[in-house]
């Protein structure tokens, strides 16, 4: 077993998050018990595609990267590796279609992977935008940014006791009419702090904006231009 190369505040930073504890809530391992740990979970998976792989010489020089930091693997492989959780990903994308059993099921799923340690990504552009008809109950919709709360307050409900906050990306096409909105979102101070922001711009918006010509708005449902 390899001593990691870490500074203080590495050190600080494992012990806070990834290094197991028992049920008094004490550290059980230290960061080489981490990288061994990791290691040889890894180096099993040979296994499935060869009865006789060198597991042990696999996890040594895996384990030897590690601690020299030469590579690191994301945050669920450290903290779940060998663990009862066993989840390594790092990055979930889900549906959200335009009806309310997708939107709730997708944020029952992302509450889920978030007790993994993993983080979510989502494209808001498929919903209908504010104030649209909302059959059969004839209400009207909050539209995207809404429901974008709506996901937020929900990791910071799940991740509130955890070490590793919530981490969300939230995508809207620069077509939606509800764009100017969502970009707008952050400017009240304290709202979406678990989620990165991101419009997705296709080549025509590009064009527009080179040669100053209107882009316009489409309606997701409908398909029609409501705006520019």
């Amino acid at each position: 077993m390899h001593k990691p190369l870490l500074t203080p505040l590495a050190g600080e930073i494992m012990a806070k998050r990834y290094l197991a504890r028992n049920y008094r809530g004490e550290t059980i391992e230290t960061p080489a018990d981490v990288f061994s740990r990791v290691a040889w979970v890894v180096a099993e998976a040979d296994r499935l595609f060869d009865a006789g792989a060198a597991v042990g010489e696999t996890a040594a020089r895996f384990e030897a990267a590690m601690t020299s930091l030469e590579f690191l693997p994301n945050s669920p492989c450290l903290m779940n590796a060998g663990r009862p959780l066993g989840q390594l990903a790092a990055c979930f994308v889900l549906p959200v279609e335009d009806n309310l059993e997708s939107i709730f099921q997708s944020l029952k799923d992302a509450a889920l992977i978030h007790r993994t340690g993993g983080g979510t990504g989502f494209s808001f552009g498929r919903l209908r935008p504010t104030g649209d008809t909302i059959f059969p109950a004839s209400g009207v919709t909050g539209g995207p940014v809404a429901f974008i709360r709506l996901f937020d307050s929900a990791t910071h409900l799940i991740d509130r006791n955890r070490v590793r906050p919530g981490a969300n990306m939230g995508v809207l096409p620069v077509n939606h009419p509800d764009v100017e909105a969502f970009i707008k979102a952050k400017l009240d101070h304290g709202l979406l702090c678990n989620f990165n922001l991101s419009v997705a711009v296709d080549d025509e918006f590009i064009a527009c904006v080179r040669e100053g010509r209107d882009y316009p708005l489409i309606h997701p449902r409908t398909g029609a231009v409501v705006g520019r």
